[in-house]
């Protein structure tokens, strides 16, 4: 398939699928802009590539292999992970149907840029490690984590892409060939000394991207010599940190050389989003302003405008239909609660373990927040697991419901992610639409949470359901 034949000469994939922009593409497969003719929507294509020079066995295998890896991504679904919307055959070849995200790459940011702050780099690594905690959760191992499979959106948003090389830790039988996958800038070390990666894999390979960010310098070395980064991934050499400032503690551990000394990507989450909303000053303009580019930065490839994400998602507030009926009539029948996940540019989702292995025993002061709908966002960047920091963040009339009946109501949810706002209506009322999971159905709400300023923060002190 040639650059341009999906304009010249649309293709049809599958019988709806209509190819009609190359936007990207690497060693794995290329990307297509199509539109979704059933559904009448725009979506991304990606058709897998195959590894040059198998037998026909072995292209057969490689085929299974990849339809089956695109299935595990399929059964996956977080807001900070491109989602897997079909898996399709193209002439024997597989192929995934995707979300499409108006993007660029981290990869493409930091070429630019050459570093992140760090509270930025906190931000879109807590991003990507709810989206990777749920992955793992699932037994599913991304072992690709890069900055060019970091997707920043529009709106601030980090999604992580590219689970097409991923496997199922419980799946021996998608190993395939024995060729490790993954770039060797970014492995861990297990990985390069040619060892089954699991999930403290993907946790170095985090690691080691962000180090990237904050730092402006490859963890292993400016090289393009493959040969002498595997050998100092398999050695785990990366200098120490020099500008990562808050960071430098997390980025020390999720680096250590033993996969049982780093943390989980659960609590990195955690961890990560909570440094985030301390540190975090203005976001990154996900479009960079046209500077000479740093070449260290430009492998990490093209803008793939698209991504496969996978992550749990959570809200600020607790939907109304709970069939808790002693709440009272004009509000939600729980007070509002933030996600762990949102869809909206603000900080970070944190994951639903609260408890990092650096944890104080003091919890940290709620920082004050700039705006109610600012304060909307970092709430839902908590829920539903950080139940005490989420009490802090309500008002007194939503306190006063106790927070027994809170902390029970959001450990009946599974996840909760904002598919609408949060927008002001007016001077203290914040409209937010939430979809959340609750005895495996999902439920959709509008509520109007009734905002006020308390030394300088904004609480959430009312939650109305919109019917």
């Amino acid at each position: 398939m040639t650059e341009t034949e999906g304009q010249d000469n649309p293709r049809v994939i599958a019988g709806r699928y209509r190819l009609q922009r190359h936007i990207g593409g690497g060693a794995m497969g290329v990307v297509w802009e199509a539109n979704d003719q059933l559904l009448d929507r725009t979506v991304a294509v990606k058709q897998l590539l195959l590894p040059p020079r198998l037998t026909p066995e072995e292209a057969e295998q490689a085929r299974k292999r990849s339809f089956r890896e695109a299935r595990l991504a399929a059964r996956l679904q977080h807001p900070h992970a491109i989602t897997v919307f079909d898996v399709a055959d193209d002439d024997g070849k597989p192929v995934l149907v995707m979300e499409y995200l108006p993007s660029h790459s981290l990869a493409e940011v930091l070429a630019e840029r050459g570093s992140l702050p760090p509270g930025e780099v906190a931000r879109i690594g807590a991003h990507a490690a709810s989206a990777l905690a749920a992955a793992h959760a699932a037994g599913i191992v991304h072992r690709d984590v890069k900055p060019g499979n970091i997707l920043l959106g529009e709106d601030g948003i980090a999604k992580i892409t590219d689970f097409g090389i991923s496997k199922a830790a419980d799946d021996g039988t998608l190993t395939g060939s024995g060729r490790f996958a993954g770039t060797p800038a970014f492995l861990s070390p297990e990985a390069a000394r040619g060892e089954t990666p699991g999930p403290e894999s993907d946790v170095y390979s985090l690691g080691a991207t962000l180090y990237a960010a904050v730092e402006g310098r490859m963890p292993y070395g400016d090289t393009d010599n493959q040969m002498a980064l595997l050998y100092a991934a398999a050695a785990g050499r990366v200098a120490p940190p020099e500008h990562a400032g808050p960071l430098t503690g997390v980025l020390t551990r999720m680096l250590d050389v033993d996969p049982k000394a780093r943390p989980t990507m659960a609590e990195l989450a955690a961890e990560l989003g909570k440094l985030a909303l301390m540190t975090a000053t203005t976001k990154v303009d996900p479009v960079p302003p046209q500077r000479p580019s740093r070449r260290r930065f430009a492998y990490a490839g093209a803008a793939l405008a698209v991504v496969a994400a996978l992550v749990v998602a959570l809200v600020i507030l607790l939907p109304a239909s709970t069939g808790d009926n002693d709440a009272p009539a004009d509000q939600a029948s729980a007070p509002p609660s933030p996600t762990s996940a949102t869809n909206s540019p603000a900080p970070p989702s944190t994951s639903v373990t609260t408890v990092t292995k650096t944890a104080t025993s003091s919890p940290s002061p709620t920082p004050a927040t700039a705006s109610a709908v600012q304060a909307v966002s970092d709430y839902y960047a908590m829920m539903p697991g950080n139940t005490d920091a989420g009490w802090e963040r309500l008002g007194p009339g939503l306190q006063a419901q106790g927070k027994t009946r809170y902390v029970n109501f959001w450990s009946s949810i599974s996840s909760i992610t904002i598919v609408g706002g949060p927008r002001q209506i007016d001077a203290s009322t914040v409209e937010v639409t939430v979809d959340f999971v609750k005895g495996g159905s999902h439920s959709r709400e509008r509520h109007h949470l009734g905002m006020i300023e308390r030394d300088g923060k904004w609480l959430i002190n009312t939650d109305t359901l919109v019917r």
